[in-house]
């Protein structure tokens, strides 16, 4: 997820996953105190502070004391990173209210120097630099789970890892193969194996992410990102489960379509090929799951947003409910992260939910209904109009 681009490219592959590669095509429309879990909240009954002690314009926000704000900080601190790479003046992005990066360097300045991260001294900080600002009227929209895959490879072909990931090929004017020709072997003993896999649908699935990480038979983890695409159109392969009677569109989700071609060996290859979109990769050299501005994401902290709604670095307050958690909801600081195909609109989110097993139940079903909050600087002449 070079990289700029390829980035840009695996996020997108990414999010349509949710909805579109699995014919999700149209989607549903949080958390309690709760461990567990990458997406789980935490409790803070043990810190949690009287309503008094809250700032005014924090307390209509649904869960804002319960919340362990300091597990939000690293996410911030990566926006902070980008501020100090930057311009001062330039705005965050379309939202005036976001500011520019001379209303965020004294916020990332006192970030630096907070004397500890409890999660009481955090939520200070959260109240004292920031202000709650709608994004909508109420309006509530889809919020959606990604993970970073995790598959088992080595470096050579063997019995067990067999299924090859190329890098792209050189592009010629009759264009690149498709999916089924691929697996056919159109690619083979080209020299673009990167590694191999043990399992095809494993590889399918880091396509439809985008990126993700390879655990070699010799023990070490390498990273893998977007390298290229063949240039097919990219056809859902859940609708063939819809057309079959398998399940009903509201059914579909990766777990599920993990299940069928698992349980069905003899026929996952054939509509695995029905989508003629291929996906290429490339060696990264850091593992962990980066998104845009090639911002290390936060397992449960990070979220994919619309740019053009809300600006890429602001900390939202997500409200959602439906979610795959205890309780079904999910009431949490997160911060604007990422970017993604199919995350479009003015209330529109992609929770990432880490690496793992657990992880990847968890984003494959997520379909919640809710809306954020962005906290905007309070230094902003926006918020400051607004307050007058």
């Amino acid at each position: 997820m070079a990289a700029a681009v390829g980035s840009v490219m695996a996020r997108a592959m990414a999010r349509v996953s949710t909805l579109l590669a699995f014919g999700l095509l149209a989607g549903c429309a949080g958390d309690a105190a709760t461990g567990g879990g990458p997406a789980g909240n935490v409790a803070a009954a043990s810190w949690r502070p009287g309503m008094e002690k809250v700032s005014a314009d924090f307390r209509g926000l649904p869960g804002w004391i319960d919340d362990d704000h300091a597990q939000a900080l690293p996410a911030l601190q990566r926006t902070c990173r980008w501020v100090a790479s930057q311009p001062a003046g330039k705005p965050l992005g379309p939202n005036p209210a976001a500011g520019t990066t001379s209303d965020w360097r004294p916020i990332c300045e006192a970030l630096r120097g907070l004397p500890d991260t409890q999660p009481e001294t955090a939520r200070r900080f959260f109240e004292d630099h920031f202000t709650p600002v709608a994004l909508s009227e109420g309006q509530e929209g889809l919020f959606t789970g990604y993970y970073e895959v995790e598959l088992r490879g080595s470096w050579t072909r063997t019995e067990r890892y067999n299924v090859p990931l190329y890098k792209a090929p050189k592009r010629t004017k009759r264009g690149l193969p498709s999916r089924a020709r691929i697996t056919d072997g159109a690619l083979k003993g080209k020299g673009l194996e990167i590694l191999w896999v043990d399992d095809p649908i494993d590889a399918f699935f880091l396509e439809i992410q985008g990126s993700g990480r390879v655990r070699m038979s010799d023990g070490s983890v390498v990273a893998l990102g977007y390298g290229g695409q063949n240039g097919h159109r990219y056809v859902p392969i859940g609708r063939h489960l819809i057309d079959i009677g398998y399940a009903t569109p509201e059914q579909v989700t990766m777990p599920l379509i993990r299940r069928w071609l698992t349980e069905h060996p003899g026929e996952a290859r054939r509509v695995m090929n029905m989508n003629p979109s291929y996906v290429f990769f490339q060696l990264r050299p850091d593992v962990g799951a980066r998104g845009a501005r090639n911002m290390e994401l936060t397992a449960g902290r990070s979220l994919a947003v619309d740019p053009g709604y809300v600006p890429l670095g602001v900390p939202l307050w997500l409200d959602v409910r439906e979610a795959p958690v205890p309780r079904g909801e999910i009431k949490r600081l997160v911060v604007a992260q990422d970017t993604g195909g199919a995350i479009k609109g003015a209330v529109r989110g992609d929770l990432f939910w880490g690496h793992g097993a657990e992880a990847a139940e968890g984003a494959g079903v997520m379909k919640a209904k809710g809306r954020y909050t962005m906290l905007a600087p309070r230094t902003t002449s926006f918020t400051l109009a607004q307050r007058r």
